[in-house]
Protein backbone atom coordinates (compact mmCIF):
# COMPACT_ATOMS: atom_id res chain seq x y z
CA UNK A 1 0.00 0.00 0.00
CA UNK A 2 1.11 3.57 0.32
CA UNK A 3 2.43 3.53 3.46
CA UNK A 4 5.24 1.79 4.11
CA UNK A 5 6.88 0.37 7.05
CA UNK A 6 10.53 0.65 7.74
CA UNK A 7 13.15 -0.76 10.90
CA UNK A 8 14.76 2.05 12.85
CA UNK A 9 18.21 2.15 12.08
CA UNK A 10 21.14 1.04 14.81
CA UNK A 11 20.03 1.18 18.33
CA UNK A 12 16.72 -0.10 18.30
CA UNK A 13 14.74 -2.62 16.34
CA UNK A 14 11.55 -1.10 17.09
CA UNK A 15 9.76 -0.14 13.43
CA UNK A 16 8.81 3.15 12.20
CA UNK A 17 6.40 4.47 9.20
CA UNK A 18 8.85 5.82 6.14
CA UNK A 19 6.54 8.42 5.24
CA UNK A 20 7.43 10.28 2.37
CA UNK A 21 7.15 13.69 3.97
CA UNK A 22 9.30 13.28 6.81
CA UNK A 23 12.31 13.88 5.15
CA UNK A 24 13.71 16.55 7.18
CA UNK A 25 13.53 13.42 10.32
CA UNK A 26 16.98 11.94 10.85
CA UNK A 27 16.89 8.54 9.23
CA UNK A 28 18.74 6.91 12.33
CA UNK A 29 16.31 8.83 15.09
CA UNK A 30 14.80 6.39 17.33
CA UNK A 31 13.18 6.14 20.64
CA UNK A 32 16.58 4.88 22.40
CA UNK A 33 18.63 7.04 24.04
CA UNK A 34 18.02 10.77 26.13
CA UNK A 35 18.70 13.47 23.89
CA UNK A 36 17.69 17.01 24.73
CA UNK A 37 15.77 18.75 22.47
CA UNK A 38 16.76 22.05 20.76
CA UNK A 39 15.44 25.25 22.11
CA UNK A 40 13.04 26.74 19.69
CA UNK A 41 13.73 30.55 19.12
CA UNK A 42 9.53 31.22 20.08
CA UNK A 43 7.40 28.85 21.39
CA UNK A 44 3.22 29.26 21.23
CA UNK A 45 1.92 29.51 24.76
CA UNK A 46 -0.83 27.44 23.78
CA UNK A 47 -0.79 23.88 22.30
CA UNK A 48 -2.00 24.98 18.49
CA UNK A 49 -2.07 22.65 15.19
CA UNK A 50 0.63 24.58 13.00
CA UNK A 51 0.55 22.69 10.14
CA UNK A 52 -1.07 19.75 8.50
CA UNK A 53 0.32 17.60 6.35
CA UNK A 54 -1.70 15.31 3.42
CA UNK A 55 1.18 13.21 2.18
CA UNK A 56 -1.37 10.78 0.68
CA UNK A 57 -4.87 11.96 1.02
CA UNK A 58 -7.88 12.32 -1.63
CA UNK A 59 -6.48 14.61 -4.33
CA UNK A 60 -3.64 15.32 -2.38
CA UNK A 61 -0.04 14.09 -2.07
CA UNK A 62 2.69 15.49 -0.49
CA UNK A 63 0.70 18.40 0.73
CA UNK A 64 1.74 20.60 3.37
CA UNK A 65 -0.80 23.52 4.57
CA UNK A 66 0.10 26.10 7.17
CA UNK A 67 -1.90 26.72 9.57
CA UNK A 68 -2.20 30.40 11.26
CA UNK A 69 -4.94 31.95 14.14
CA UNK A 70 -6.99 32.60 10.64
CA UNK A 71 -6.56 30.47 7.96
CA UNK A 72 -8.47 30.30 4.63
CA UNK A 73 -8.25 27.81 1.82
CA UNK A 74 -9.22 28.70 -1.37
CA UNK A 75 -9.20 27.04 -4.64
CA UNK A 76 -11.71 25.76 -7.32
CA UNK A 77 -14.20 23.44 -6.78
CA UNK A 78 -12.03 19.93 -6.94
CA UNK A 79 -9.02 21.06 -5.12
CA UNK A 80 -9.25 19.49 -2.23
CA UNK A 81 -10.41 22.53 0.25
CA UNK A 82 -13.17 19.68 1.75
CA UNK A 83 -10.70 16.84 1.74
CA UNK A 84 -8.32 19.12 3.78
CA UNK A 85 -10.58 20.13 6.45
CA UNK A 86 -11.98 16.40 7.15
CA UNK A 87 -8.70 15.27 7.32
CA UNK A 88 -8.37 17.78 10.35
CA UNK A 89 -11.41 17.12 12.22
CA UNK A 90 -11.00 13.14 11.63
CA UNK A 91 -6.96 13.88 13.57
CA UNK A 92 -8.88 15.89 16.00
CA UNK A 93 -11.21 12.78 16.98
CA UNK A 94 -8.82 10.75 17.00
CA UNK A 95 -6.77 13.15 19.89
CA UNK A 96 -10.21 12.81 21.51
CA UNK A 97 -10.32 8.80 21.50
CA UNK A 98 -13.10 7.93 19.15
CA UNK A 99 -11.84 4.94 17.05
CA UNK A 100 -11.03 4.69 13.22
CA UNK A 101 -14.36 3.41 11.99
CA UNK A 102 -15.32 6.86 13.73
CA UNK A 103 -13.29 9.33 12.48
CA UNK A 104 -13.27 7.84 8.93
CA UNK A 105 -16.67 6.29 8.07
CA UNK A 106 -15.68 6.56 4.07
CA UNK A 107 -12.31 5.89 4.08
CA UNK A 108 -12.27 4.87 0.46
CA UNK A 109 -13.08 7.97 -0.39
CA UNK A 110 -9.72 9.44 1.51
CA UNK A 111 -7.55 7.01 -0.64
CA UNK A 112 -5.39 9.01 -3.32
CA UNK A 113 -6.62 9.38 -6.66
CA UNK A 114 -5.15 6.51 -8.76
CA UNK A 115 -3.58 4.74 -6.16
CA UNK A 116 -3.01 1.24 -6.79
CA UNK A 117 -3.36 -2.15 -4.58
CA UNK A 118 -0.06 -4.05 -3.21
CA UNK A 119 0.36 -7.68 -3.84
CA UNK A 120 -1.74 -8.07 -0.43
CA UNK A 121 -4.76 -5.88 -2.27
CA UNK A 122 -3.51 -3.55 0.43
CA UNK A 123 -4.58 0.37 -0.35
CA UNK A 124 -4.51 3.65 2.31
CA UNK A 125 -3.82 6.91 3.02
CA UNK A 126 -1.30 9.03 5.02
CA UNK A 127 -1.55 12.39 7.00
CA UNK A 128 -0.32 13.96 9.56
CA UNK A 129 -0.14 17.49 11.82
CA UNK A 130 2.64 19.33 14.08
CA UNK A 131 1.69 21.10 17.02
CA UNK A 132 3.21 23.93 18.65
CA UNK A 133 3.32 24.41 22.36
CA UNK A 134 5.30 24.93 25.61
CA UNK A 135 7.39 22.21 24.82
CA UNK A 136 7.93 23.05 21.28
CA UNK A 137 7.22 21.86 17.62
CA UNK A 138 5.97 18.22 17.59
CA UNK A 139 4.93 15.94 14.81
CA UNK A 140 2.61 13.58 14.28
CA UNK A 141 2.45 11.00 11.39
CA UNK A 142 0.26 8.33 10.36
CA UNK A 143 -0.29 5.32 7.96
CA UNK A 144 -3.78 4.06 7.45
CA UNK A 145 -4.50 1.13 5.59
CA UNK A 146 -8.12 1.23 4.34
CA UNK A 147 -8.25 -1.86 2.05
CA UNK A 148 -8.87 -4.35 2.76
CA UNK A 149 -9.56 -3.53 6.49
CA UNK A 150 -9.56 -0.29 8.00
CA UNK A 151 -6.82 -0.09 10.40
CA UNK A 152 -3.89 2.34 11.75
CA UNK A 153 -0.67 0.69 10.25
CA UNK A 154 2.35 2.96 11.80
CA UNK A 155 2.19 6.11 13.31
CA UNK A 156 5.05 8.02 14.93
CA UNK A 157 5.27 10.97 17.24
CA UNK A 158 8.60 13.15 17.12
CA UNK A 159 10.12 15.79 18.16
CA UNK A 160 13.24 17.68 16.57
CA UNK A 161 14.09 14.66 14.27
CA UNK A 162 13.76 12.29 17.39
CA UNK A 163 11.45 9.83 17.65
CA UNK A 164 9.47 9.14 20.79
CA UNK A 165 6.97 6.85 19.43
CA UNK A 166 6.75 4.51 16.41
CA UNK A 167 4.07 1.79 16.03
CA UNK A 168 4.37 -0.78 13.31
CA UNK A 169 1.91 -3.82 12.05
CA UNK A 170 3.83 -6.46 12.60
CA UNK A 171 1.04 -9.61 12.45
CA UNK A 172 -2.10 -8.83 9.73
CA UNK A 173 -3.97 -11.44 11.88
CA UNK A 174 -4.05 -9.57 15.04
CA UNK A 175 -5.88 -6.33 15.83
CA UNK A 176 -3.26 -4.54 17.21
CA UNK A 177 0.55 -2.87 16.04
CA UNK A 178 3.24 -3.53 17.88
CA UNK A 179 5.11 0.16 19.97
CA UNK A 180 7.89 1.68 20.93
CA UNK A 181 8.34 4.71 22.95
CA UNK A 182 11.29 6.61 24.39
CA UNK A 183 11.93 5.70 28.18
CA UNK A 184 15.90 6.50 27.92
CA UNK A 185 18.13 5.05 30.83
CA UNK A 186 19.60 1.48 30.73
CA UNK A 187 16.33 0.50 28.95
CA UNK A 188 16.01 3.22 26.17
CA UNK A 189 12.62 1.64 24.69
CA UNK A 190 9.15 0.41 25.77
CA UNK A 191 7.65 -2.29 24.04
CA UNK A 192 4.00 -2.97 23.72
CA UNK A 193 1.00 -4.03 21.85
CA UNK A 194 -1.47 -0.95 21.27
CA UNK A 195 -5.07 -1.35 19.49
CA UNK A 196 -4.90 -0.85 15.84
CA UNK A 197 -7.43 0.90 15.59
CA UNK A 198 -6.83 4.24 18.12
CA UNK A 199 -4.42 6.96 18.06
CA UNK A 200 -1.08 5.64 20.00
CA UNK A 201 -0.51 9.14 21.40
CA UNK A 202 -4.22 9.47 22.96
CA UNK A 203 -3.50 6.47 24.60
CA UNK A 204 0.00 6.96 25.98
CA UNK A 205 -0.95 9.08 28.87
CA UNK A 206 -2.65 6.29 30.00
CA UNK A 207 0.09 3.54 29.55
CA UNK A 208 3.30 5.63 30.50
CA UNK A 209 4.14 6.23 33.95
CA UNK A 210 6.48 9.39 33.90
CA UNK A 211 9.28 8.10 35.82
CA UNK A 212 12.29 8.75 33.52
CA UNK A 213 13.33 11.83 31.94
CA UNK A 214 12.62 10.23 28.63
CA UNK A 215 9.51 9.15 29.38
CA UNK A 216 8.48 12.57 30.91
CA UNK A 217 9.21 13.81 27.41
CA UNK A 218 7.15 11.26 25.57
CA UNK A 219 4.41 12.63 27.79
CA UNK A 220 4.59 16.01 27.65
CA UNK A 221 4.34 15.56 23.89
CA UNK A 222 1.69 13.70 23.59
CA UNK A 223 -0.02 15.59 25.66
CA UNK A 224 0.25 18.90 24.37
CA UNK A 225 -0.80 16.85 20.89
CA UNK A 226 -3.81 15.48 22.62
CA UNK A 227 -4.76 18.71 24.09
CA UNK A 228 -4.79 20.70 20.59
CA UNK A 229 -6.38 18.04 19.09
CA UNK A 230 -9.47 17.76 21.61
CA UNK A 231 -10.15 21.78 21.44
CA UNK A 232 -11.39 21.48 17.60
CA UNK A 233 -15.22 22.67 16.98
CA UNK A 234 -16.41 21.20 13.53
CA UNK A 235 -19.31 23.46 12.47
CA UNK A 236 -21.54 23.37 9.61
CA UNK A 237 -25.02 25.19 10.50
CA UNK A 238 -27.73 23.66 8.46
CA UNK A 239 -30.41 26.57 8.03
CA UNK A 240 -33.15 23.33 7.44
CA UNK A 241 -32.68 22.47 10.87
CA UNK A 242 -32.11 25.96 12.83
CA UNK A 243 -35.84 27.19 12.02
CA UNK A 244 -38.53 24.65 14.36
CA UNK A 245 -38.70 25.72 18.45
CA UNK A 246 -36.51 23.95 20.32
CA UNK A 247 -36.99 22.31 23.88
CA UNK A 248 -34.57 24.47 26.46
CA UNK A 249 -31.24 22.39 27.07
CA UNK A 250 -28.10 23.17 28.16
CA UNK A 251 -27.14 26.20 25.67
CA UNK A 252 -24.33 24.88 24.07
CA UNK A 253 -24.52 25.09 20.24
CA UNK A 254 -24.11 21.66 18.48
CA UNK A 255 -22.02 22.01 14.97
CA UNK A 256 -25.22 21.73 13.04
CA UNK A 257 -26.77 25.05 14.90
CA UNK A 258 -30.01 23.40 15.44
CA UNK A 259 -30.64 24.24 18.56
CA UNK A 260 -29.49 28.35 18.00
CA UNK A 261 -32.82 29.14 20.00
CA UNK A 262 -31.46 27.94 22.93
CA UNK A 263 -28.48 28.86 23.02
CA UNK A 264 -29.55 32.98 22.23
CA UNK A 265 -32.06 32.16 25.82
CA UNK A 266 -28.50 31.02 27.64
CA UNK A 267 -26.37 33.74 26.14
CA UNK A 268 -29.16 36.94 26.37
CA UNK A 269 -29.36 35.77 30.47
CA UNK A 270 -25.67 34.57 31.23
CA UNK A 271 -23.43 36.42 28.51
CA UNK A 272 -25.16 40.20 28.31
CA UNK A 273 -22.12 41.49 26.89
CA UNK A 274 -21.32 38.51 24.00
CA UNK A 275 -25.41 38.78 23.16
CA UNK A 276 -24.86 42.48 22.74
CA UNK A 277 -22.20 42.01 19.96
CA UNK A 278 -23.99 39.59 18.34
CA UNK A 279 -27.21 41.76 18.14
CA UNK A 280 -25.27 44.21 16.61
CA UNK A 281 -23.44 41.46 13.94
CA UNK A 282 -27.16 41.01 13.21
CA UNK A 283 -27.78 44.35 12.41
CA UNK A 284 -25.21 44.11 9.47
CA UNK A 285 -25.92 40.39 8.58
CA UNK A 286 -29.70 40.42 8.16
CA UNK A 287 -31.96 42.37 6.23
CA UNK A 288 -34.69 45.06 7.66
CA UNK A 289 -33.52 47.13 11.03
CA UNK A 290 -32.68 44.65 14.20
CA UNK A 291 -33.10 46.28 17.47
CA UNK A 292 -31.80 42.91 19.25
CA UNK A 293 -32.29 39.43 19.31
CA UNK A 294 -34.79 37.98 22.08
CA UNK A 295 -36.31 34.60 22.85
CA UNK A 296 -39.97 33.00 23.16
CA UNK A 297 -40.03 30.44 26.08
CA UNK A 298 -44.15 29.59 26.76
CA UNK A 299 -45.15 30.19 30.32
CA UNK A 300 -46.09 26.58 30.87
CA UNK A 301 -42.52 25.80 29.41
CA UNK A 302 -42.09 24.29 26.23
CA UNK A 303 -40.48 24.68 22.73
CA UNK A 304 -37.74 27.71 22.75
CA UNK A 305 -38.16 30.13 20.05
CA UNK A 306 -35.79 32.83 18.73
CA UNK A 307 -36.36 36.10 16.78
CA UNK A 308 -35.69 39.38 15.84
CA UNK A 309 -36.48 42.64 17.41
CA UNK A 310 -37.55 44.89 15.04
CA UNK A 311 -37.95 48.00 17.15
CA UNK A 312 -40.61 49.73 18.53
CA UNK A 313 -43.83 49.53 16.75
CA UNK A 314 -42.79 46.59 14.53
CA UNK A 315 -43.82 42.57 15.14
CA UNK A 316 -40.93 40.82 15.45
CA UNK A 317 -39.45 38.58 12.89
CA UNK A 318 -39.34 34.72 14.06
CA UNK A 319 -35.44 33.29 13.02
CA UNK A 320 -37.80 30.34 10.92
CA UNK A 321 -38.84 33.53 8.79
CA UNK A 322 -34.92 34.35 7.74
CA UNK A 323 -33.78 33.15 4.73
CA UNK A 324 -30.69 30.60 4.55
CA UNK A 325 -27.81 33.13 4.52
CA UNK A 326 -29.35 35.14 7.80
CA UNK A 327 -29.24 32.15 9.41
CA UNK A 328 -26.06 30.62 8.74
CA UNK A 329 -24.90 34.40 9.43
CA UNK A 330 -26.20 34.17 12.94
CA UNK A 331 -24.82 30.74 13.50
CA UNK A 332 -21.22 31.69 12.65
CA UNK A 333 -21.38 34.96 14.44
CA UNK A 334 -22.52 33.28 17.63
CA UNK A 335 -19.63 30.67 17.41
CA UNK A 336 -17.20 33.36 16.58
CA UNK A 337 -17.95 35.35 19.42
CA UNK A 338 -18.30 32.42 22.17
CA UNK A 339 -15.99 30.06 22.86
CA UNK A 340 -15.56 26.29 24.92
CA UNK A 341 -18.22 26.93 27.30
CA UNK A 342 -21.39 27.58 24.93
CA UNK A 343 -19.75 25.29 22.36
CA UNK A 344 -20.58 21.47 21.95
CA UNK A 345 -16.86 21.05 22.63
CA UNK A 346 -15.12 18.93 25.11
CA UNK A 347 -11.36 20.54 25.61
CA UNK A 348 -8.79 19.34 27.56
CA UNK A 349 -9.93 19.30 31.35
CA UNK A 350 -6.28 19.43 32.98
CA UNK A 351 -5.98 22.43 31.68
CA UNK A 352 -7.25 26.06 32.43
CA UNK A 353 -9.38 27.51 29.51
CA UNK A 354 -6.56 30.59 29.27
CA UNK A 355 -4.37 27.78 28.79
CA UNK A 356 -5.70 26.49 25.63
CA UNK A 357 -6.96 27.93 22.35
CA UNK A 358 -10.12 26.68 20.10
CA UNK A 359 -9.57 25.81 16.51
CA UNK A 360 -13.27 26.21 14.41
CA UNK A 361 -13.16 24.48 11.59
CA UNK A 362 -16.13 25.53 8.76
CA UNK A 363 -16.34 24.28 5.32
CA UNK A 364 -18.20 26.47 3.26
CA UNK A 365 -17.53 29.51 5.09
CA UNK A 366 -19.64 31.77 3.13
CA UNK A 367 -21.59 29.48 1.63
CA UNK A 368 -25.47 31.71 0.67
CA UNK A 369 -23.75 34.83 1.98
CA UNK A 370 -23.78 38.34 0.09
CA UNK A 371 -20.63 40.41 0.31
CA UNK A 372 -21.46 42.74 2.86
CA UNK A 373 -21.93 39.43 5.64
CA UNK A 374 -18.75 37.75 4.76
CA UNK A 375 -16.80 40.78 5.20
CA UNK A 376 -18.35 40.94 8.65
CA UNK A 377 -17.53 37.33 9.10
CA UNK A 378 -14.18 37.78 8.51
CA UNK A 379 -14.14 41.29 10.57
CA UNK A 380 -15.36 39.08 13.59
CA UNK A 381 -12.85 36.27 12.56
CA UNK A 382 -10.25 38.99 12.85
CA UNK A 383 -11.32 40.02 15.96
CA UNK A 384 -11.70 36.63 18.29
CA UNK A 385 -8.85 35.32 16.80
CA UNK A 386 -6.11 37.98 17.20
CA UNK A 387 -6.93 37.25 20.63
CA UNK A 388 -5.46 34.36 20.97
CA UNK A 389 -7.84 31.73 22.51
CA UNK A 390 -9.95 31.26 19.24
CA UNK A 391 -8.51 29.71 16.24
CA UNK A 392 -10.63 29.80 12.22
CA UNK A 393 -9.53 27.25 9.93
CA UNK A 394 -12.13 27.92 6.64
CA UNK A 395 -12.58 26.48 3.35
CA UNK A 396 -14.18 29.93 1.48
CA UNK A 397 -14.94 31.07 -2.36
CA UNK A 398 -12.78 32.90 -4.36
CA UNK A 399 -14.80 36.36 -3.72
CA UNK A 400 -14.00 35.78 0.02
CA UNK A 401 -10.52 34.79 -0.34
CA UNK A 402 -10.08 38.51 -2.54
CA UNK A 403 -10.88 40.39 -0.11
CA UNK A 404 -8.91 38.81 2.64
CA UNK A 405 -5.91 38.13 0.93
CA UNK A 406 -4.74 42.13 2.16
CA UNK A 407 -6.05 42.17 5.68
CA UNK A 408 -3.81 41.78 8.27
CA UNK A 409 -3.83 38.71 10.35
CA UNK A 410 -5.47 36.37 7.80
CA UNK A 411 -3.71 33.90 5.75
CA UNK A 412 -5.01 32.73 2.37
CA UNK A 413 -3.99 29.25 1.29
CA UNK A 414 -4.55 28.82 -2.19
CA UNK A 415 -4.90 25.09 -3.40
CA UNK A 416 -5.01 24.26 -7.13
CA UNK A 417 -7.40 22.06 -8.93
Amino acid sequence: MDATLDATAGRTAAAVVALADTRTDSPEAGPAGERPAAEPAQRQPRPVVTELRLSAFGPHRSAVFPLGPLTLLAGPSGSGKSQALTAYEALAGLGSGITLEEAFPDPRARIPDRAVPDAQRRRGFRLGCTVDGPVGPVRLDLAVQAEPTLRIVGERLSQDGQILLATALRDPGRSSVQAAWLTGGAIGVTRAPLPDDRLGTALLPLRVAGSTVGQRQVLAAAEQVVVALRAVFPCDPRPDRMRAAVPPGEGRLRGDCANLADVLRRTRSECGTRHALLAEAARTGCAGPVAGLDVRVPAGGGPVAAVLDRGAGRPATELARLGAGELRFLALALVLLTGPGVLAVDPAAELLSAQQALTVLVDGFDRGLDRRQGAELLRLARLSCGRGHLRLVAAVGEGTAADARDLPGVAVVDLTA
